[in-house]
């Protein structure tokens, strides 16, 4: 049915509620052309498809009515779990608007607790791009789509960001082999900790270099040396000047780094996620530089800077047979060894890769 578009491809429902003009055309631009009117705006879903193709949905007596006066899906106010449960037992629609008067009361776990092994689709009126953002992804999974009511573009706006960045991640990016050819001490310099909310696995890092054009993957501190306890959610990132990936494909230097901030966790598969920051730490270290060369077709020349510590180290290649080894430590790093580079454009402009002519040494 029409009515049920989806956000390119991702299997989350949006519809919108709105009577500003300015959000229907905002939507509708991002692919959003689904629409609820109530009894008090019904009125605009005429002027509205004389100038975009909509699919308009009327609320009444508890349900949305297509065009034809077909019921696309039930509608619910909730104010108490008691009447989530109620509604859970007395609704058999394949689609549900359930409108919580106060979320907070009931929080989105709780739904997606209750609806778990349902195969409907239940989606929940969030009034602005965070709460939407709650419904999508708690307990992982999330609820089946949102209702974003608003009279701003702004959540609008935030949304679609925050939904391109979703379908991102579940792209792999391409990583390619370098051989390191040179390791020597550089001195001291600030080097940055990043600390997430998230916990890596072995495996995974963020990516890391001194020249954006080819970023190294950088492993995490999860695993366990004898010197130090596993810290998983923590990446010795090397010093401030350095780039490190961020979601939209851009880049940022670690010294622009802070709490709440986010950053693309990567693992050797080139699987990526996207994590927060919860904490960044810049002290001074003593520091190693360590070239690399690219695949024969690639003979350029990438570096990066890390702390000399048994901790740090790079995320190693996925091995074809054998014993598969995470991680090797930049103490232990010797030339022929062979690392993961993320190869791109060198040329940025505030973090964005942009077509212009630059050399990098």
């Amino acid at each position: 049915m029409g009515s049920n578009n989806k956000s390119n491809g991702d299997s989350k429902l949006v519809w919108i509620w709105t009577e500003n003009k300015q959000v229907m055309t905002t939507a509708v631009e991002r692919g959003w052309s689904t629409f609820i009117f109530d009894a008090n705006s019904a009125d605009l879903a005429k002027d509205w498809s004389s100038i975009a193709l909509i699919n308009p949905l009327y609320l009444k007596d508890g349900a949305l009515l297509d065009t034809e006066n077909r019921s696309v899906a039930s509608f619910f106010q909730i104010s108490s779990p008691q009447q989530l449960e109620q509604m859970l037992l007395i609704n058999d629609s394949e689609n549900t608007v359930i409108h919580l008067l106060d979320w907070q009361v009931i929080p989105a776990e709780n739904i997606i607790a209750a609806i778990q092994g349902n195969d409907k689709r239940v989606l929940a009126v969030a009034e602005t791009a965070m709460e939407a953002q709650n419904f999508l992804e708690a307990l992982e999974h999330g609820l089946g789509g949102v209702v974003l009511k608003v009279q701003d573009i702004d959540p609008v706006l935030k949304l679609k960001e925050y939904l391109d960045r979703r379908i991102e991640t579940k792209n792999c990016l391409t990583l390619t082999k370098a051989t390191v050819n040179q390791i020597h001490m550089a001195g001291m310099g600030d080097r940055v900790c990043v600390d997430l909310c998230s916990l890596m696995k072995p495996g995974e890092g963020l990516l890391v270099g001194s020249f954006a054009r080819g970023l190294f993957l950088v492993h995490s501190e999860c695993l366990e040396t004898d010197y130090i306890a596993s810290r998983p959610f923590r990446v010795n990132a090397g010093p401030v000047h350095s780039y490190v990936a961020i979601p939209g494909g851009k880049t940022c230097y670690l010294s622009e780094l802070k709490a709440g901030k986010e950053v693309l966790v990567v693992d050797q598969n080139g699987q990526q996620r996207t994590a927060i920051v919860g904490r960044v730490k810049i002290e001074t270290r003593p520091l190693v530089i360590v070239e690399a060369k690219g695949s024969s077709s690639d003979q350029s020349s990438y570096s990066i800077l890390l702390q000399n510590a048994e901790t740090v180290g790079f995320v190693s290649p996925p091995e074809e047979h054998g014993t598969q080894r995470a991680a090797v430590p930049v103490t232990s790093l010797k030339a022929g060894d062979e690392v993961l580079l993320r190869v791109q454009g060198g040329a940025r402009h505030t973090g964005i890769e942009i077509q212009e002519f630059i050399v990098e040494k």
